[in-house]
C-alpha cells in the first residue's frame, strides 16, 4: 500500500549496525549483487524462486532500477546488506508489502552462501525491526517463513519473534507451486519487551 498522500516519510539512506550496513541498491552494485547470486544459486533456489530470472549483471541493474523507483515511492524498501569494515555485499533484505496506513512491515532477506552462518542476517532484521519501530511508527512487523527453511526459522526464534500459525499453500515457491508458510510476527508490546531492543552493540 502506497504511503499516505502529503505525508512525508523519512528514512535513512543508511543504516549501519556492529557488522553490516544497510543501505539502497545502487547500479554500480549490480555486478557485486550477480557475483552473490551466482556463488549462492545451489543454496537460493529452495527458498528464492526469483534467482532463476536472473541471467547477467544488466538482469540485476533492471531490477535494481525498480527497486529505487518502489524506494523513492516508498512502496517497497529494499537495502543491501554489505560488510561494514570491507564493503563487501553480503545478501539482500528490506521492508516488504508495506501498509502505511496500519504501519505493518514484511522483512525478507537472503544471505550469499559464503557468508552464511555468521549472523549477518540476524544483526540486519535486528537494525530493521528497529527502523521499523523506532522511527516508522510500526504496529507489526511479520516474516513468512518456509516451514522446510530451518535456517531461516532460526532467526526469528532468536529475535523472539512470534509463531502466529502456519498459512497453507500462501506463497508461490519452486516452480510457480503453491506452498505453506509460517508466521512469524512481533507487534509493538512484543518489541518493547525484547531483552535486545536497547543494545546496540
Amino acid at each position: 500500500m502506497a504511503m499516505p498522500p502529503g505525508e512525508p516519510i523519512e528514512i535513512p539512506d543508511e543504516v549501519c549496525g556492529p557488522r553490516v550496513l544497510l543501505r539502497p541498491l545502487r547500479p554500480e552494485d549490480a555486478p557485486a549483487v550477480w557475483d552473490a547470486v551466482e556463488e549462492s544459486r545451489r543454496h537460493l533456489s529452495p527458498w528464492m524462486p526469483w534467482v532463476h530470472d536472473l541471467r547477467s549483471a544488466d538482469d540485476e541493474r533492471a531490477v535494481i532500477d525498480r527497486m529505487r523507483a518502489s524506494w523513492t515511492r516508498r512502496e517497497d524498501l529494499t537495502v543491501g546488506i554489505f560488510d561494514r569494515t570491507t564493503g563487501r555485499y553480503l545478501g539482500g533484505s528490506g521492508l516488504h508489502r508495506i501498509n502505511w496506513a496500519l504501519r505493518i512491515f514484511e522483512i525478507g532477506y537472503w544471505i550469499r552462501a559464503t557468508a552464511e552462518g555468521r549472523g549477518y542476517v540476524t544483526e540486519a532484521v535486528q537494525l530493521l525491526v528497529r527502523l521499523a519501530f523506532d522511527r516508522l511508527g510500526a504496529n507489526r512487523v511479520e516474516i513468512y517463513v518456509d516451514p522446510q527453511n530451518v535456517r531461516s526459522r532460526r532467526v526469528t526464534e532468536r529475535l523472539g519473534f512470534v509463531l502466529e500459525g502456519t498459512l497453507r499453500r500462501f506463497r508461490a515457491g519452486t516452480g510457480g507451486r503453491p506452498q505453506d508458510r509460517h508466521v512469524f510476527a512481533l507487534i509493538r508490546e512484543d518489541y518493547l519487551r525484547l531483552a535486545w531492543r536497547g543494545a546496540h552493540g
